[in-house]
């Protein structure tokens, strides 16, 4: 029997199953405060944070790693991801039910991690194939379903937590997300008649770590999802610190919509470019603009919300975007032969993103300014946070000279 040959169907609806399910980790601060309480003050919330950055770091390192077997087999590929993801998932409701710390850092950091990895990887070659005249719109499109898995979810899991506790929905949040993503592995499949080369990669790992047209790519996206890390990091405080306590919960979900919108809208739109490498030079430009701003006129510390929510939201959208057109413009330079072991080690970046962004924004608000009471009560720092936008400010310049001086035009890479 013939295999249904629709390109929504077997690479844009399971990639968008197989990536709405995993985004589901930047929901993470929903139940972080929860699972502390659950242990009873035994264990900080500083503790139970890694648990987050290791799944980061653990999608990224498994990415790199095996994008070879991706490669190869992206129904196997698809299994794996289910099935990591979802063990993770139940695992970590398991760690916190039996007060295992070690437990949660395993289940949630690692093997989900790892779910996290196969299950971001898997889809996206299957997509520039089905649309090789819409790389960018194809891989946008998935890779906005990830983002907008926070703004899906929230709701789900602040309801299940109140309705049946912490414990029980990790399990039921397992059972869910497996269904949906084995559904997604089902129909993932490449287009009828393309088979991958059989004769063994030339490109070996260091050979590709050592192209210079590679390390431009890796460090422009190291670049921006540290800066964008480091800004989201902080943004639920930044909105208390202009005086916006009320509407923080608001905020957070329209820069999850920009953050979305920005994986579209700049994949789609770098597909019309002739060098796609522009919409980075765009997402850079943009983000300087907007962080010197806010700078200048000392947005935060001054209460200027009307320079300092469209920031958050531009910084969203760069983010975002720069995450989706990562593996169109590798492509663009390397070609589609191996474009999954590439965009792999490419991905190293978000794990090493995901063990720094954050950890030096909090380290800058912790230990410059100083903390004081507003009047609602909140503990803010907004000299702390005006010092993260000259932190970011500079690594967004040294982006845009990357950007510019270090990635070749249209030129086709032989590694």
């Amino acid at each position: 029997m013939k295999k249904c040959q629709n390109k929504w169907v077997r690479a844009a609806i399971p990639a968008l199953l197989i990536h709405c399910s995993i985004g589901t980790v930047y929901c993470w601060s929903l139940v972080s405060e929860t699972i502390v309480e659950h242990f009873g003050g035994s264990v900080s919330k500083g503790t139970i944070e890694w648990a987050f950055s290791l799944a980061i770091f653990f999608l990224g390192m498994s990415a790199a790693f095996l994008g070879p077997f991706v490669e190869r087999d992206i129904h196997r590929s698809s299994l794996v991801a289910a099935i990591c993801f979802a063990a993770g998932m139940a695992g970590t409701g398991f760690s916190i039910q039996h007060r295992s710390v070690v437990g949660i850092f395993l289940f949630y950091g690692v093997i989900m991690g790892i779910g996290l990895g196969t299950g971001y990887l898997s889809p996206v070659k299957t997509l520039m194939l089905w649309f090789s005249d819409q790389k960018g719109l194809a891989t946008g499109l998935a890779i906005a379903g990830f983002g907008l898995a926070k703004v899906i979810a929230s709701p789900l899991i602040e309801f299940l937590q109140n309705q049946f506790g912490i414990v029980a929905m990790f399990y039921m949040l397992a059972a869910f997300y497996f269904l949906l993503m084995f559904t997604g592995h089902l129909l993932l499949a490449k287009p009828e008649g393309w088979s991958e080369p059989h004769e063994k990669s030339s490109e070996s790992v260091l050979s590709i770590l050592k192209n210079k047209t590679f390390i431009g790519i890796w460090l422009m996206f190291y670049i921006n999802i540290t800066c964008g890390l480091a800004l989201i990091s902080q943004e639920k405080s930044i909105v208390k610190a202009i005086g916006l306590v009320a509407f923080a919960g608001v905020v957070s979900s329209i820069t999850a919509v920009f953050n979305a919108g920005g994986r579209l809208g700049f994949s789609a739109w770098a597909d019309h470019m002739k060098d796609r490498n522009t919409v980075y030079k765009m997402i850079f430009v943009l983000s300087i603009i907007f962080t010197g701003l806010t700078i200048l006129t000392d947005g935060i510390g001054n209460g200027y919300a009307f320079l300092v929510i469209p920031l958050l939201f531009v910084i969203n959208a760069c983010y975002g975007g720069g995450f989706s057109n990562v593996p169109a413009l590798l492509s663009d330079h390397f070609g589609m032969k191996s474009i999954s072991r590439i965009h792999g080690l490419c991905l190293s970046a978000w794990a090493f993103a995901g063990l720094t962004g954050n950890q030096i924004a909090t380290y800058i608000v912790n230990h410059t300014g100083s903390f004081v009471t507003d009047a609602h009560g909140n503990s803010i720092n907004p000299v702390g946070y005006q010092n993260v936008l000259y932190f970011t400010f500079i690594l967004y310049i040294i982006a845009l000279f990357i950007s510019f001086f270090l990635i070749p035009k249209n030129k086709k890479e032989s590694i």
